[in-house]
């Protein structure tokens, strides 16, 4: 009876921190329509750039790392529920430098192997 005890306690309290985990990111301070708007541009153009043949696997292994590290940016920033003014500067500067990778990358030399 007690085990029972024991495992219904603790699958209510990671039920509550999945609970309070959603709530924090779904505060109106956390939303971030731009950025993730931005993110979801970026990565469609690393797609093209991978079926025309512009990217090679480094540079896209490479690319598809600096869309992660913004995600991960993105991420913190939300955990506790309000992404301040400097925050969304931080993203926006990371998701330049990203920007400006994939239209290097895109049109450099390099081409994909066939």
């Amino acid at each position: 009876m007690k085990t029972f005890q024991l495992i219904a306690a603790a699958v209510l309290t990671l039920a509550g921190a999945a609970v309070s985990a959603q709530t924090a990111a779904s505060a109106p301070g956390a939303n971030t329509p731009r950025i993730d708007q931005r993110q979801a541009n970026q990565e469609k153009r690393i797609d093209q750039g991978i079926a025309s043949g512009q990217l090679n696997k480094r540079e896209t292994r490479r690319l598809e790392r600096q869309q992660t590290a913004v995600n991960k940016a993105e991420d913190k920033a939300k955990a506790d529920g309000t992404v301040t003014a400097q925050e969304r500067k931080r993203l926006t500067k990371a998701q330049n430098h990203a920007s400006r990778s994939i239209a290097r990358q895109k049109h450099d030399a390099q081409v994909a192997k066939p």
